[in-house]
């Protein structure tokens, strides 16, 4: 006979607790014990409550390997007639006869009756597993997730994704919490019910004028949007959105003019001035070139009844001398050069110049919202949540590492595919290119991705704009990069003693091995591993799934409605093809070329619900559920924190220089995860 105390913490979310009852088993390196009932006078396993069970052992089991957890209905046959009643469980403490109390964490949702397995909480590799039924264990429970959470191909050539219908079929450890989901169906039903009252979201015509357009923007207003309303027309603001707008990936340096894009001395003397040329200014390193050549020929979309338009503009750009600011030379609407395709210079007619600068900002919207946004903070963040769920078990550092950084992904991509990117919905009611044109466009990039582009520090080098002044995606983003670095290379130092033991570690291996596959379609040109070799490249993977998985999503997707709240700022679609000819711009053929407004109501909803977190958030660095264990990883989690704490101050006095402060990536404003 053998006495153990029971400790058992339940969440504190609303639904977490329990009527089911609940007993456990003890597995030992001996035997493994009957179910022991945990049962206490009165109701057990209330929401927020920790309580202790006393359970009488019949034998010495030996040393103790897991904990199983049984989930039963309650034998009062009214209870048994409700709903099946979930459960969400914290973590279990087991305090022997003789010995230190053994903490089992859980942090999961126990729905219906059935059973789970749980090993102590020391995070451990599959080779430090060294007993058979810990081994075992380790296997069934990755069989039994692989067998939940299942591979399927949503289009060709996009990265795979979990094979459910609708998020009702999601089990409650990857759907949104109820709060949340509430949350988000009364944002989206307060936002379209004040447009249709309004009598927007009807009207398919054109805006009367630039003026009755104040009307949506009056929707909901925040300091980013107000500043855009101020001074969308302004050079200089066109051009501070390809460093600090939605889409600050794109901005490259210019060593030498693309041939098809001939753009001569004389059309940009009056901005570079006296005294200088364009060859002598590329050899600077003042020129930079903005290039959505990928938008070429793309499929566009109908809305209304009435076909749509796209380009493909190229964008010169010169950094004034000092820390002047960054202004336009020129824009070209298309990749081929020749009398329909002229280029447009900031010393053209007033609305010849803004048309062509508002091209420029709907290709930018196309290119983020397919790309930027959907393909590289969505579907790769898909992939990475569910390789994870998939090859590493709830014991492994690596997953006690990364879950946090997978939480709701699974539920707003669900969304995504039932509510954005289908037909009949957002996409393809109301933007330029449509699901046609996503699709195409994502085909292409994919067999453009290369493994730098998703390293910060690799593609601002890539980019050559390490030194281009004010530049905060860029400054912001290095300092939490780096944070997450060092982070993840503390974490990796405890558990990975040598390059050995990461070679080792087949269940590594295979996750990394499955993201090459399902992510990046066994592609070897884009440079993403299929294995890891040494203890450098695996921190450096890590930390690329992390900053992806949280800064990354938080710089492209937080500033969406900043930017399109007041729409000639971010046209989603264009009704009127580009020009082929200067000086024929009108105020009337500006507003003419910009979308309707229905579709524009449509898509300012859909950013205003995209940026706006419905609540339950946990802001980078914020790990409630504590899967470590042990002090090590403890002490590296709190000095990660603090690092972003001191992170954060910096940013704050910062913003308080700026007319328009860069707030995106200011660490408690970065959710830990896709969620939204």
């Amino acid at each position: 006979m053998a006495d153990f105390r029971v400790r058992v913490s339940t969440g504190k979310a609303f639904g977490a607790g329990t009527w089911d009852k609940v007993s456990v088993s003890i597995v030992g390196t001996r035997e493994e014990s009957p179910p022991m009932p945990l049962d206490n006078l009165g109701k057990e396993f209330t929401a927020g409550a920790e309580e202790d069970f006393q359970v009488t052992l019949p034998k010495d089991v030996g040393q103790v390997l897991l904990l199983r957890v049984h989930k039963a209905p309650p034998a009062l046959p009214l209870l048994r007639s409700l709903a099946p009643d979930a459960w969400f469980c914290r973590w279990f403490q087991l305090t022997p006869p003789q010995g230190s109390p053994l903490l089992f964490p859980c942090y999961q949702w126990l729905e219906g009756a059935g059973s789970l397995v749980l090993q102590e909480g020391t995070a451990k590799v599959s080779r430090a597993d060294h007993h058979p039924l810990l081994q075992q264990q380790r296997q069934e429970e990755l069989q039994a997730r692989q067998k939940m959470y299942q591979w399927k191909a949503y289009n060709p050539g996009w990265p795979h994704c979990l094979d459910k219908r609708t998020v009702k079929d999601l089990d409650l450890n990857i759907k949104y919490s109820t709060a949340k989901n509430a949350n988000f169906y009364l944002q989206a039903g307060s936002a379209f019910a004040e447009m249709k009252i309004k009598g927007l979201l009807d009207r398919k015509g054109l805006w009367r004028s630039l003026n009755e357009m104040k009307r949506i923007f009056n929707f909901r207003k925040t300091p980013a949007a107000e500043h855009a309303f101020e001074h969308w027309q302004e050079d200089a603001f066109f051009t501070s959105q390809f460093l600090n707008g939605l889409n600050p990936v794109l901005i490259r340096r210019c060593h030498y003019l693309p041939k098809n894009f001939p753009v001569t001395d004389a059309m940009v003397a009056s901005v570079l001035g006296p005294g200088t040329s364009l060859q002598a200014e590329l050899e600077k390193g003042s020129l930079f070139l903005v290039d959505h050549g990928i938008l070429s020929g793309i499929h566009t979309n109908v809305i209304n009844g009435k076909p749509q338009f796209s380009a493909a503009p190229m964008t010169l750009l010169y950094q004034s001398p000092g820390c002047g600011p960054l202004l336009p030379l020129a824009i070209q609407l298309s990749q081929s050069p020749g009398p329909n395709s002229p280029i447009f210079l900031p010393t053209d007619d007033k609305w010849d110049w803004l048309l062509a600068k508002t091209w420029v900002r709907n290709a930018e919207f196309s290119f983020h919202e397919a790309l930027t946004h959907l393909l590289h903070s969505h579907l790769l963040p898909e992939v990475f949540t569910l390789a994870t769920l998939r090859q590493l078990p709830h014991c492994h550092p690596l997953f006690k590492l990364l879950i946090p950084h997978t939480r709701y992904t699974l539920h707003i991509n669900m969304l995504a595919r039932e509510l954005l990117i289908v037909p009949g919905q957002v996409v393809d009611r109301s933007t330029g290119i449509g699901i046609e044109g996503f699709s195409e466009l994502i085909q292409r990039n994919m067999k453009q991705l290369n493994y730098s582009l998703l390293c910060l520090p690799e593609d601002i080098r890539t980019r050559g704009v390490e030194d281009i002044p004010g530049y905060y995606y860029r400054d912001d983003g290095m300092q939490i990069w780096g944070a997450v670095e060092r982070f993840v290379s503390e974490i990796i130092g405890i558990y990975y003693p040598s390059d050995e033991c990461v070679q080792d570690d087949r269940e590594l291996q295979a996750w990394v091995r499955e993201i090459f596959s399902k992510g990046f379609l066994n592609q070897e040109s884009s440079g993403i591993p299929s294995s890891l070799e040494t203890r450098e490249a695996l921190v450096r993977y890590v930390t690329m799934v992390i900053f992806n998985c949280s800064a990354k999503h938080a710089a492209v997707s937080a500033g969406q409605f900043d930017s399109c709240a007041w729409m000639p700022n971010l046209p989603p679609s264009m009704q009127l093809p580009p020009p082929t000819s200067k000086g024929l711009a009108t105020r009337e053929g500006f507003i003419a070329t910009l979308p309707p407004v229905n579709a524009t109501c449509d898509v300012i909803i859909a950013l205003w619900l995209l940026s706006k977190e419905p609540g339950d958030q946990r802001p980078l660095g914020t790990y409630p559920d504590e899967h470590f264990t042990e002090e090590a990883p403890r002490r590296s989690i709190a000095a990660f924190q603090s690092h972003l704490a001191q992170i954060s101050r910096a940013i704050q006095e910062r913003n308080r220089g700026l007319v328009l402060p860069y707030t995106y990536l200011d660490p408690p404003r970065i959710e830990n995860s896709v969620s939204i």
